[in-house]
């Protein structure tokens, strides 16, 4: 992850820097963009940090340290990505905003990103588990054990659905012809986690609901080729934190989860710009 986001700031930095100083300062600020809405719809990569992931119910209280987790794209092709009926199931992101005047927009939008514990890797554990009927049964102190189906299944895959909203700024790094232009985009944003957590700790039938998790916050920078002034793709990088204090695990209102940790989303999306009246 180190080296392709250094590789990205090779490509694009020198970019920015040499359209930056051929373009007429006056001609990048000219803009028509105050009033107008946008929206688009695109599908992303994600990449995590290690997390303490921290499980307790009326049986058992334990921590399980420094577990990895990888993302969990669908293969490529018109089905699910395109086609009506499926398109929720990929990553996806969406968002609609407004630009309150030429450069500044603010939006709401959803990033629907999957999370899945890396199955068979060694972590260590400590706490106590009891009555479990399994042989998990102890008291753990900084102990290795092994993350198997019979132990623990942990996947936010429906998803770990980040709900948020942004202020962006929006310039012009150049116009390659009068209808195709290259914009540079950058902003903050915050907003609430909403998965569906897909959990089976212990051998316990798993809660399969939506559920209010946490919160996030996130940072992101971006291009994209605009078309007549309407049309446009988009490439963001977006990086940022979660903190989810509040995560269901079982059918069992006493059992639940809790974890924090760093996030890196790569995404390609296309949309467009319009005026309401």
């Amino acid at each position: 992850m180190k080296s392709f986001t250094l590789f990205a700031l090779i490509i694009f930095c020198p970019i920015i820097t040499t359209t930056a100083q051929e373009t007429n300062p006056e001609q990048l600020n000219k803009t028509d963009n105050k009033g107008k809405f946008f929206a688009y719809w695109g599908w992303s990569r994600e990449w995590f940090s290690t997390s303490d992931i921290h499980f307790k119910g009326a049986d058992y209280n334990f921590t399980l340290n420094n577990v990895s987790a990888r993302d969990k794209p669908n293969k490529i092709g018109y089905d699910p990505y395109l086609k009506l009926g499926e398109m929720t199931i990929p990553q996806f992101n969406f968002r609609i905003g407004y630009f309150i005047n030429s450069h500044y927009n603010i939006s709401i939008g959803v990033d629907h990103m999957k999370y899945v514990v890396i199955q068979h890797q060694t972590t260590q554990i400590t706490g106590s588990i009891a009555n479990s009927n399994t042989i998990y049964d102890g008291i753990y102190n900084h102990e290795n054990i092994e993350i198997t189906d019979g132990f623990l299944l942990f996947e936010h895959t429906n998803g770990l659905n980040y709900i948020n909203s942004e202020i962006r700024r929006q310039d012009k790094v150049t116009s390659i012809s009068k209808n195709i232009a290259i914009n540079f985009t950058e902003g903050l944003g915050l907003g609430a986690l909403y998965p569906k957590t897909n959990t089976t700790l212990l051998n316990k039938q798993r809660y399969d609901e939506f559920h209010l998790a946490g919160y996030g916050v996130h940072a992101l920078v971006g291009f994209n080729i605009q078309f007549f002034n309407f049309f446009f793709l988009q490439s963001e990088f977006k990086g940022g934190y979660i903190n989810m204090p509040d995560i269901r695990t079982t059918l069992s209102s006493q059992d639940s989860a809790s974890q924090h940790f760093f996030f890196t989303q790569f995404n390609w999306v296309f949309g467009a710009k319009f005026g309401v009246f």
